[in-house]
Order: C-alpha cells, then structure tokens, then sequence
C-alpha cells in the first residue's frame, strides 16, 4: 500500500472523477495531481462529481480539508455530487456542510496589497453611507410615528433607559466633573497668579465648563458607559434574532429598540450637563478658596458676574447633540451587527469610537456656528 497521498482525477464526458487512496497526514503536503483536481472543476464540460477512494489507508484531517475544498468548488457551480467513501470519511464529509456558517463568524483573510486595501475600503464607503442614511430616515419615520401616537414603544422601556443613562451615571460623572473642575482652575492658575489676577479663575472655570467642556465631558463618559450598552445589548439580541422576531411580529425595532434610547439620552444628557456644570465649578471653587485662598463670597460673585446665562444654553445645546450622537452611534452599530460573539464586540468598539469622533466633529461645528453668530 502506498504511504504517499495519492490523487487520481479524470474527465469523462460531463463527469469527474477523483479518486483517493495512500495515507494522508497533516505532515505530508498534498500531491501535485490535488491541484490538477481542483483546477479541473472549472472546465464548463464538467456537470457531475464523482468521489471515490481506492487502496486508502490512515488519514486525518488533511484529506477532510482536500475533499472539502473539491465539494465548495462543486457547490459553487452547482455540480452534481456522488461520493463513494469510506462511512466514516463520508459522514465527516457531510457534517461539514450540515450547517451553513453564519454571517460574520468567519474570520477575514486578505492577501491584498495596502493600495489595494486602501481601495477597497474608498469603494466600500458609498454603500455604508447609503445604510447609514436610511437607518437615520428610519429613526425620523419612528419619530414621526410617536408624534402621531401610532409608535410602538413602551414607555416602560423609556422610563429604564432614563434611569440607566440619567441616575445610574450620576457617581461616575461626579467623579469626572469635579476633578475636571479641580485641573481646569489649576491650569488657569498657574498663569492668572502671576499678575495676581487670581479671581479670575472663577469666570475661566465657569465659562469653560457652562459652555463646552462639561457637555464633552458628559458626552464621552456616556460613549462608552452607554453607548457601548446599547451596542452590546442589540447586537446581543441580534445574533439570537430577536430584532428579526421584532420584525417578523410586525413591530418595528427602531420604535421598540432605538426611539427609546434616543429619547432617553436626549433628554437626561443635558440634565446630565447641567449637573456636571455645578460639579465642575465646585472643583474651581475648592481650588480657589482652599489653594488661591480668596474668599467664598468673592468667589461665588465673581463667577456670577463673569458668566453670562447664554453659555448656559450653548451648553444644553451641545448636550442634546450628544446624546442624539451617542444614541444613534450605539444603536446602529447594534442594528446592523454580525451574527457572532466576535461581531458583537466589534460592534462595541466601533460604537464608542464613533460617538466620541462625532462628539468632536459636532463640538468644532457649534462652536463655528456659534462665532459666526456671535454668541
């Protein structure tokens, strides 16, 4: 018995027949005449496969591998298949196509240059914008729906996702505000004492954190505490088809999954904002009265005359952004993810990363707006 892999493949008339026998191991490459099978699949004269073994001794995985790749070619032109194998090679053989694979569990493999990559994903932008346009034409259908009274979303599921995104993040963001509070009035300080014009870190601070930096602030602690959640959790629903039992049922997921989400961080981010603005200057305050040693009284008057109420609402302005920004970030990545742990994952990382670079781009449009304006 031969104890070389051993291929024999033929072409008669429509048929094909490949025939294997010799031991086969992982170790030993295949035969040259392996190639010369495959290459023959594509011959249009070609319309059945045969698949036999002759003199066969041990084999592994290797010649599962082989007769594997020689069925896909088949399958893919629609061949017909007829196998003559030992029980246990042909049983393998048709447990690995019992199952398909489903969409994003296979790992990607590219052996493409950077330009060509670089090409591909310039070609692959046009048809991500076009999804990502209609996903957003299907949220402001879902919101026009509720305006009609006819959107099928419980108001449950907006007063939970109120709480998750509103009081559930009040430590965290605390915590964030009140340092940021604390090293913007250092920054300020380092250089207003210098011309002892201390006090002035009282409209640095106030003015800093009403206008722009307490929504950011806000904004990026909610990327990734919730807008990686709501990621995480539809694309977890999506890979058990429970979006796709949502649609089968006739209820829309962007009113039963999204509207709420966007609502809720619509609403309890400038909220969010407002409070982040108080703990951010209590940190200023504290670095001013304990640190510059100026007076309370003093501190708390100069902050009132130095900030102007309008930098209140320019603040609650960016904070609606925000929430719009990471909710529709979080939500779509969710809608639209793979159908795999690996994929869910992505869909998370992909998420924060888009709510934060959004957050930036929408930062530098308000505030040109805003200097075009003059406010």
């Amino acid at each position: 018995m031969e104890t070389s892999p051993q291929v024999t493949a033929a072409v008669q008339g429509p048929l094909l027949r490949v025939c294997v026998g010799g031991r086969w191991s992982m170790h030993e490459p295949w035969p040259r005449e392996a190639a010369e099978a495959l290459g023959m699949l594509p011959d249009q004269r070609v319309r059945e496969l045969r698949l036999e073994s002759e003199d066969l001794g041990q084999w592994d995985s290797s010649l599962l591998v082989f007769l594997v790749q020689l069925v896909k070619a088949a399958n893919a032109r629609n061949l017909s298949l007829h196998t003559e194998l030992p029980e246990g090679l042909d049983r393998l053989l048709k447990l690995a196509f019992a199952v398909p694979a489903k969409e994003g569990s296979a790992r990607s493999k590219s052996s493409l240059g950077r330009v060509a990559r670089l090409g591909e994903r310039v070609l692959a932008l046009p048809p991500k914008i076009e999804d990502f346009l209609n996903f957003l034409g299907e949220i402001m259908f879902s919101l026009w729906r509720l305006f009609l009274g006819r959107a099928k979303m419980r108001p449950m599921d907006l007063f939970a996702a109120m709480h998750e995104c509103g009081v559930a993040a009040l430590p965290i963001i605390s915590l964030t505000s009140l340092l940021f509070g604390l090293i913007l009035a250092f920054v300020g300080a380092v250089q207003l004492t210098q011309f002892g014009a201390q006090i002035y870190v009282a409209g640095l601070v106030g003015i800093g954190m009403l206008r722009v930096m307490g929504a950011i602030m806000v904004g990026v602690v909610m990327s990734g505490r919730v807008g990686a959640a709501y990621a995480a959790l539809i694309g977890t629903m999506q890979v058990n088809e429970e979006v796709d039992a949502l649609s089968t049922m006739g209820i829309s997921p962007h009113d039963f999954l999204v509207l709420p989400r966007l609502l809720a961080l619509m609403a309890m981010i400038p909220l969010l904002t407002l409070y982040a603005d108080l703990m951010g200057i209590v940190g200023g305050f504290v670095v001013g009265t304990v640190m510059l040693n100026l007076n309370p009284l003093e501190y708390i008057n100069a902050t009132i005359q130095m900030v102007p109420f309008k930098h209140l609402i320019i603040g609650l302005i960016y904070g609606t952004v925000f929430g719009a920004i990471v909710a529709v970030a979080g939500c779509y990545q969710g809608i639209r993810c793979g159908r795999s742990a690996q994929a869910v994952g992505q869909a998370t990382t992909t998420a924060v990363v888009q709510a934060i670079v959004g957050i930036i781009v929408a930062t530098a449009i308000i505030t040109v707006i805003c200097n075009v304006l003059g406010v």
